[in-house]
This record gives structure tokens, sequence and C-alpha cells, in this order.
């Protein structure tokens, strides 16, 4: 089967940072869906493994955490799906990438696609909506019912794939007050469009920029990006007892500035469930089937901002390229081999 691969860590520009290679069909497992890719979105997952997990000694590794696909066949203890079923998911970071003609999945984290979208729209969503889903609702325990009416949330780095739906989720199903952060005219714009109630600049110290529209503190901050460039000042935007949730890497962050104010620290990793096959793993699938629902219902929107033609090497540089620029806003999708 066609695939796209690395052998080593090397700069995107790099001609062999990936390549368009033939590899064996994968072999299922007994929980496992068999799935034709038909098309992919790129994530900066994608870009962090290529940039710092190098692969065994002469193996190709498979990027691609985003996918949308048909079932091709199932494993012998596969009971929510059957092949010809349209899905869509975001895979096990464990496992090798969906940036290949067929794919190998645990049927307990795949969702059965939105009947209104087409396969290159849909795999925009997975990655990026679980990351939010989890972030909003079990890490800072937002309610889904229109309340907290009165509290606020402040997104640093909104306009990226998980700032894109975590605004349309927050606006949509919450009674939050929703706030984003973004710093071109472009991007400002894609915040507002989304449903953001106010939009501040990351450029300037986040505090102030709060002030500047009104508001003194917020109840939750969801930090996207850049958590220890921002790190102070969401200290202190922060009101006493709030929450702060974050999904990037920070070298170091002095969690003791959280005590005056009795600040909590929560990360979300959208992988742990699959990584550890915890036995709630399949609260991926009930939310990929709340997801599409919502995205039928036109609640949730998608949230496609580039299409790059056809599943191949040089397509996937040009998207890595540009999710390095940091200037990426919504998500990059990818489809067809």
């Amino acid at each position: 089967m066609k695939a796209i691969a690395y052998y080593q860590n090397l700069p995107i520009d790099h001609a062999e940072a990936l390549l368009d290679v033939e590899l064996p069909e994968p072999i299922i497992g007994e929980h496992d869906l068999l799935v034709e890719v038909k098309a992919i979105s790129v994530n900066p997952v994608d870009v962090k493994v290529r940039a710092n997990m190098a692969p065994p000694a002469g193996q190709p590794r498979v990027l691609g955490w985003d996918a949308a696909g048909v079932v091709r066949a199932v494993g012998g203890k596969v009971s929510l799906f059957q092949p010809g079923d349209r899905v869509w998911y975001a895979g096990a970071l464990q496992r090798p990438g969906a940036n290949s003609e067929l794919h190998a999945v645990d049927e307990r984290i795949v969702g059965k696609m939105p009947d209104s979208l087409d396969f290159e729209t849909a795999a925009a969503l997975p990655l990026t909506a679980i990351t939010a889903w989890e972030l909003l609702f079990d890490r800072l325990q937002v309610l889904a019912n229109g309340q907290p009416a009165g509290k606020k949330l402040l997104i640093v780095g909104a306009a990226g794939g998980v700032g894109s739906i975590l605004i349309q989720l927050a606006r949509q199903l919450t009674g939050l007050t929703v706030i984003g952060t973004a710093s071109r005219p472009e991007t400002q714009a894609w915040v507002t469009e989304l449903g953001a109630h106010h939009v501040i600049d990351h450029r300037q110290p986040l505090s102030q920029e709060l002030k500047r529209i009104g508001i003194e503190y917020v109840d939750y901050v969801a930090s996207l990006n850049q958590t220890e460039q921002h790190f102070a000042e969401i200290v202190e935007a922060l009101a006493p007892q709030g929450k702060l949730a974050l999904i990037d890497d920070p070298a170091a962050l002095d969690v003791r500035a959280l005590k005056a104010k009795s600040l909590s620290l929560h990360w979300e990793f959208m992988y742990t469930r699959s990584m550890f096959a915890t036995d709630d793993q399949i609260a991926q699938h009930a939310l990929l089937t709340e997801l599409a629902r919502l995205v039928d219902a036109g609640i949730v929107k998608n949230t496609v901002a580039e299409r790059f033609g056809a599943i191949n090497a040089a397509n996937l540089k040009r998207a890595h390229a540009l999710l390095e620029s940091n200037t990426a806003k919504g998500k990059i999708v990818l489809s067809g081999f």
C-alpha cells in the first residue's frame, strides 16, 4: 500500500524529511477496524513526532492522527461497526499513523462520520474536537448544559485547530463568556466568526488586554500554545480558585505561582485513554458520535482552512512547514492517494 513515512529526524526542508513509500497492509487485531483512508488532516503532533521521535534504525514511521475513511474489514470482537461504514477518528499515538492507504484502528476510539460532511471536511475535526471536548468537559469540568452562566473562559491561541473547535463547544454548549486571543486581522476575524464574544491580542499583556474590554478576571484559561511565555499573565488574569488547562509542552513552569490564588492546573492529552488502554477509552467513541450529531444539526461548523491536495510526501511537507511557521489558522486537509 502507498504511505508517507520518515526514517530519521530531519528539518522539513530536507529532501528526505518525509518520503513516499510502499508498505505491507496492516494486520488487524480483534478490536480493530481496517479502514481505507480517504482523507487526513495535519496537526502539530505530526510535526513534534517527526522532529523528535526517531524510528528504529532502518524502519519507517508513518504519521497522521486525523482520518476519515471507509471500513473494509473488522476484527473478531468488533461490535460497533461493519464493512462499508464511513468513519472518522484520531487514532493512537503508539500505533502507525493514518498517512497510508489502509489503516488499523481500535473501534473504541472511532465514530461514524457525520452524514452531512464529505471525507475531506470530516478529517479536519476528530483530534482537535476530542482535545477540546476533553479539555472543557473532563479537565475543567464545565457543564455542557448552558451553565455556568456568568463565568468566563479565556482561550490563548484561539485561531488554531483546537481553539477553532473549543470556541464553538464553549459558545454553543455552555453559558461561558468566551474570550479568544489572536494577533492578526485575519485570525481575529476567524475567532469572531467561530463565536467568541471577545477577541484580544496575545502580543500584549493578557491581563491588560482583558481590562481593556472591561474584564478583570476570568474563571478558566485554556492555554493552547506558548504557555511558558504567557504563564505569568495567565496567573494574573485568573480569578481566585480559577482553573488553567493546557495542551502544549512548556519546558518549565513554576507552579508555586498558582498557590496564592489556589489555582488548579490541568493537562489535556487526548492520547491518554488509548495509550494506557483505560477502562473508559470508549468515551472517545461516544464523544465522536455526539460530535457527529452536533455537526449534522449545524451546531458545530467544520474548521477546514487549507486544502493541500493529494496525500503525498510533497504536500505533507508543505503542511508541516505551515504548522512550523505558527501562522496557520484552522485545519489543513489532504485527500486521495
